[in-house]
């Protein structure tokens, strides 16, 4: 039962920000700022994880642990209007930020940060790199 358990939990990794708002009232508008400084306006809804909503976008947003909480490659920096709207980081997320370079005082984990109405018109900026233990240059590929 365990085995199974697992299978389901990685099938739907990641999946609900595959689907589409069901009504205009799951809607949250969210502008990614790229590395480029290219500005992105995304359409997500409630309840999707911004690392995945990337990741279905187009938006190089890394997620090397697949939100595990385990890196830092997922580093968004947020705009000041909407950051104290999130919820306060875990211990853990607050350490693994203190190695991503380019910290701000508004430095978040995109895979901790979980869509609300309250965050209608947020904007997340990726900083200009990230630090990721491959050295190779492998990007692992969203799934």
């Amino acid at each position: 039962m365990l085995l199974s358990l697992s299978f389901i939990a990685l099938r739907l990794h990641g999946e609900y920000e595959w689907q589409d708002p069901k009504s205009p009232d799951e809607i949250v508008n969210v502008t990614f700022i790229t590395r480029d400084g290219e500005h992105k306006p995304i359409q997500g809804k409630v309840g999707d994880n911004v690392l995945y909503l990337a990741h279905r976008h187009g938006i190089e947003l890394e997620g090397a642990c697949e939100a595990s909480l385990a890196c830092s490659t997922c580093h968004v920096i947020v705009d000041d209007e909407n950051f104290d709207k999130l919820n306060e980081p875990e211990e853990t997320e607050d350490d693994l930020l203190d190695m991503a370079p380019f910290l701000t005082h508004t430095s978040r984990l995109g895979c901790q940060i979980i869509l609300t109405k309250d965050l209608e018109g947020m904007v997340l900026a990726l900083p200009k790199a990230t630090r990721n233990f491959y050295v190779d240059g492998h990007v692992p590929q969203p799934h």
